[in-house]
């Protein structure tokens, strides 16, 4: 039965995709029309419906027959910007070239996207979460494509080119991939368009939506770093060089530079840097099924939101999450750029297959160097409850940020042994940006 119903999911979907880039506004109107003089017309006695029915059909088949005859030959180059955000418009330019010795005039310009529809695996999970709610379901609906919208050229002359500008408001992050370039041009009367394809791959990277963070101190203290800003972000236990001088009673043997030492006759040794600086840890929650794809949405863009801040701020941000595998970046203080981080979060997805201990021993491999964290998190279960305790006994301040859906009942206590209710915030699915204004 799932099976069936996701071939229906499919046909139904590209029916729509299809009508709506091939009818023009008359097209539908007159399809419309012929749908509803149909269901009159079986009454041919006492009703003419049947000869409106006859007219609007054959006014399409018309149509229909016009639209193989469109030929041309085109070639066409996207101007895209490196970067774009969710639900932030863009603009760009597209360099078009008429390659054929006859004009074109009257041509719709329509981009051609990959498939945005889910997969099997996809949509078996959320006829999963269908069957068991089917109000988790409404809140997580099928994929959209982003909206773009048709660009009319009203003349093109014989192998010319001109720039049109287009328009496009991602509606999701991660890479949007462009498969080419449709030209369509209306048959007379303007009802159904023929089309010609140009392939032109390529491809944009979507940024999480990010919202305003109000100015507060980060939580954390300064902590000692090995090897300072340069090594900050790397495994090991190397230090970072600074000079060269002379040995002094009780330097390590394995920190003499011996060519050195042999031209100076005396023993040289390496002196190193070691610093002490803030280093916050940004915990992004990954664990959740399916109905939670709102909530998790959300909860990349704070983490997004806190990644944009750290320009500001002279500290390091570990960024730590678990998807196909345990990943931590580390941005600030010159070793990455914020940017890298947003890129990073362009492209995580929630994390089916391994427990959040995998996460819980990430967080506590990295935290002897750490001054702070920020959780952001979809539960507030015994596993995550656990982790910030043990957090806070490492004498670590952590501030908790818990998403949860629009229609979660009631208020999540903290507990006064689980987490500082100062640090504790709660932070609802459409209320997010007036949730982080209330953090202090």
């Amino acid at each position: 039965m799932t099976r069936l119903s996701y071939r229906l999911y499919r046909f139904v979907s590209f029916c729509r995709y299809w009508a709506a880039r091939r009818f023009t506004s008359a097209g539908f109107l007159v399809l419309g029309g012929a749908f509803l003089s149909l269901g009159l017309a079986m009454d041919t006695e006492h009703s003419a419906a049947y000869q409106m029915f006859g007219i609007t059909s054959s006014l399409l088949l018309t149509a229909f027959l016009w639209a193989p005859f469109f030929r041309g030959r085109f070639a066409v180059e996207r101007h895209l910007p490196r970067f774009a955000t969710v639900d932030q418009p863009i603009s760009y330019d597209v360099s078009l070239h008429n390659l054929t010795p006859k004009a074109a005039r009257d041509l719709a310009l329509i981009e051609d996207l990959a498939d945005p529809r889910m997969s099997w695996e996809q949509f078996r999970r959320q006829e999963h979460w269908r069957l068991v709610s089917r109000r988790e379901s409404r809140r997580n609906p099928p994929p959209r494509a982003p909206r773009i919208r048709t660009v009319q050229v009203a003349n093109l002359a014989p192998r010319s080119s001109t720039e049109v500008r287009c328009h496009l408001t991602p509606i999701k992050r991660g890479t949007l991939r462009f498969t080419g370039i449709t030209f369509g041009k209306a048959d007379p009367l303007g009802m159904f368009r023929g089309f010609v394809r140009v392939a032109a791959p390529q491809s944009l990277l979507v940024l999480p939506k990010r919202y305003s963070i109000p100015h507060f101190p980060l939580p954390g203290f300064t902590r000692y770093q090995r090897g300072g800003v340069a090594l900050a972000g790397s495994v090991g236990e190397s230090e970072e060089f600074v000079s060269l001088r002379e040995y002094r009673r009780g330097d390590p043997l394995r920190h003499i530079h011996w060519k050195s030492s042999a031209k100076a006759s005396e023993l040289i040794v390496k002196e190193f840097q070691d610093e002490f600086f803030v280093r916050h840890a940004l915990i992004l929650d990954t664990f959740a099924p399916d109905s939670k794809h709102a909530e998790f949405e959300e909860a990349v863009s704070i983490a997004a939101s806190f990644a944009s801040t750290i320009e500001k701020h002279e500290s390091l941000l570990d960024l730590m999450f678990v998807g196909a595998q345990a990943f931590c970046f580390t941005a600030g203080r010159g070793v990455a750029h914020a940017e890298q981080m947003l890129e990073i979060l362009a492209a995580v997805q929630l994390c089916h297959n391994k427990p959040f201990s995998s996460l819980h021993e990430l967080v506590i491999r990295h935290s002897s160097g750490l001054s702070g964290c920020i959780c952001v998190l979809l539960h507030w279960d015994e596993p995550r409850q656990q982790l910030v305790r043990q957090l806070q006994q490492l004498g670590l301040p952590v501030t908790v940020l818990l998403v949860q859906g629009r229609d979660a009942m009631g208020e999540v206590d903290p507990g006064p042994k689980k987490t500082d209710p100062a640090s504790f915030h709660l932070l609802r699915v459409g209320q997010i940006a007036e949730g982080l204004q209330r953090i202090r």
